[in-house]
């Protein structure tokens, strides 16, 4: 037990070298632009002050956005989805595969859940010992099963799901923004100093370095926001969107799709005020989900339930005429 403890914890350790590699490059950049670009490079005091007020507001919310989301843990599925004991014990006793999904279905009968897996079978996690909500996985990097799940990012050393996607997703449009506004601010004297029209000091370095990783990072996170932005219009995981949900009626990839609208203020919940601050607006509970399929069977149920109505009125009124005939 000792070794695989101390292999846990080292795994542990290991997997905070991303973000502290992060922190390190935020805490240059800051250095390099605060210092060697705005104070020592810069000689216009008014350009210094409206770029450093402007470079600390987005570099608050960019700290912001990124600690919300190393700090929110991930939640997990409440006792509700484990196995009663009797049949917990009955499951681990029977070896024979369709009556172990016999005794999952009967306890799942009173669970919200839509989603099955391929095979139309109940997804249970053996790891875990529980029946998975809809759009739970069960990540091995944090060794649990995570709502709505949608990927392990190691430059947060988290598991982004229910509990975080928004901190997520502001945190790739910040961190895009801060490294667009340091590149534009910065190409007018990385170009002198290429070019030699500033003169060679401690600060050349640090003005070139910075536009090179400031145009690298834009790029390559720039495209991840655009990415996650098009799955919360589509009201997808990253999970989903490269394996689609299945439900009782079949595979379907926008089985949880509402409108884009919707969709939007299910991440961002409905205050528009809040849409922009690391502030945890999403609606739901982790659990349940509106999904499409079950609006229209609900929606399907209705209109039955009505034509049943309407078309009972006129043999309504068709028995009380000849009740009246008879009595007369």
């Amino acid at each position: 037990m000792a070794p695989s403890h101390a292999v846990r914890c080292c795994q542990r350790g290991l997997s905070w070298i991303p973000v502290v590699f992060i922190n390190l490059v935020v805490g240059w950049s800051y250095y390099a632009y605060v210092l060697e670009l705005c104070i020592y490079t810069i000689p216009d005091i008014a350009e210094q002050v409206i770029y450093l007020l402007i470079f600390h507001m987005i570099f608050a919310m960019f700290l912001w956005s990124y600690w919300k989301t190393i700090v929110s843990r991930p939640v997990n599925p409440s006792k509700e989805f484990c196995l009663p004991k009797p049949e917990k014990e009955q499951y681990e006793k029977e070896e024979r595969v369709e009556v172990q999904q016999e005794i999952l279905k009967r306890v799942a009968r009173d669970l919200p859940i839509y989603t099955c897996t391929g095979s139309g079978a109940i997804r249970y996690c053996d790891h875990c010992q529980l029946i998975k909500p809809d759009r739970c996985h069960h990540c091995s990097s944090c060794d649990q099963c995570v709502l709505k799940m949608d990927h392990h990012c190691p430059w947060v050393n988290n598991c982004v799901g229910f509990s975080n996607y928004k901190f997520f997703v502001l945190f790739l449009g910040y961190s895009s923004l801060y490294c667009l506004f340091i590149t534009a601010t910065v190409l007018q004297y990385f170009i002198k100093f290429w070019t030699n029209q500033l003169p060679d000091t401690h600060a050349k370095f640090h003005v070139l370095f910075l536009f090179f990783v400031a145009s690298m990072f834009f790029i390559s996170v720039m495209s991840l926001f655009i990415y996650h932005l098009w799955l919360v219009g589509k009201n997808r995981t990253t999970i989903e969107a490269f394996r689609s949900p299945v439900f009782r009626g079949g595979t379907d990839k926008n089985g949880f799709t509402l409108g884009f609208s919707k969709n939007v203020a299910e991440v961002f919940g409905d205050e528009k005020k809040l849409w922009f601050l690391p502030i945890y607006t999403s609606q739901g509970d982790g659990y349940t989900f509106p999904t499409r399929l079950v609006t229209t069977d609900c929606e399907h149920q209705l209109l039955l339930l009505y034509f049943a109505q309407v078309t009972r009125l006129p043999f309504m009124g068709l028995l009380s005429c000849l009740s009246f005939f008879e009595q007369n």
